[in-house]
């Protein structure tokens, strides 16, 4: 019993509340047994914890708590932005905890789970992902879900956020775009005013965007643009694009997240200048 129980632990992700083990069949002297030779753990006397249980896991275990937000997400594989402190969903009336390398979330999200829950709901995450993160990063992470077939549009439409910063984020996410990073270029476009499609067929082969009819976009992300032969690709499509009339403006991550202004001054003075218009008649 004791060699399941250290199983069942491993197959829940490493922690679960000692009221589950039990619906599942494993009783007082198991656990008690299990944590007695040193095979688990027990934290706050409810919460049993594999030994291999990943830390951002175990603290939440250790605050009564689930992992959530920008955690939750990265755990699931999601884009997320850079982030320190460990984000954990703690019901609303819990005591006051160690806030240490920790951001606490208490707002319950749309999805109803019971505190024992040791895993959130994707709805649930993309819930405190809005509160918490600025627009453009919260887009991205909830880009991120629709790409990864983790959540459905349709069904982000329809639920109930009781959040106007979620409920936009649900109405504006899509599944186009091929990263974080374009989920932030299209953010900053859109408060720009300027209007871009995005994953436009041109030449038999897409690009990340198109202002007007000739002024296309790249964007460089870490994932797909890392190596040499990735740099030769990338110029032998610009140089296609040329000879076809096209401007080509390509940017990377740091363009777009640390230097937002002199990336949309460019595309203005590309614009101001006509790129994005049709070759004039010959």
């Amino acid at each position: 019993m004791s060699d399941a129980l250290v199983e069942f632990l491993r197959r829940r992700g490493g922690a679960v509340h000692t009221r589950t083990a039990r619906a599942a069949g494993f009783t007082p002297h198991a656990m008690v047994t299990a944590v007695r030779d040193g095979r688990i753990d027990r934290i706050r006397r409810s919460w049993l914890v594999h030994p291999e249980c990943p830390p951002p896991r175990r603290a939440a275990a250790t605050r009564g708590g689930r992992l959530t937000c920008v955690s939750a997400a990265a755990e699931r594989g999601l884009w997320v932005p850079p982030a320190d402190d460990i984000h954990i969903w703690v019901p609303p009336t819990a005591s006051r905890l160690d806030p240490t390398h920790v951001k606490l979330h208490r707002a319950i999200g749309p999805v109803p789970l019971a505190n024992i829950q040791p895993d959130e709901h994707i709805v649930n995450v993309l819930f405190h992902v809005a509160s918490c993160l600025p627009p453009a990063d919260a887009l991205a992470v909830g880009e991120s879900a629709l790409r990864h077939r983790i959540v459905d549009a349709e069904v982000l439409a329809r639920v109930v956020w009781r959040s106007p910063r979620a409920a936009e984020v649900a109405r504006v996410a899509g599944a186009l775009s091929d990263s974080g990073l374009e989920s932030h270029f299209r953010a900053l476009l859109t408060a720009a005013a300027i209007a871009m499609r995005q994953q436009v067929r041109i030449d038999g082969r897409r690009v990340d965007g198109l202002i007007g009819e000739r002024l296309v976009v790249q964007l460089d992300g870490f994932a797909f643009h890392r190596t040499p032969a990735d740099r030769r690709r990338d110029l032998e499509q610009d140089a296609r694009l040329v000879l076809r009339w096209y401007t080509v403006l390509r940017f990377d991550y740091a363009h777009v997240l640390l230097d937002p202004e002199a990336v949309l001054d460019r595309i203005r003075i590309a614009m101001a200048q006509g790129l994005h218009l049709p070759p004039a008649p010959r």
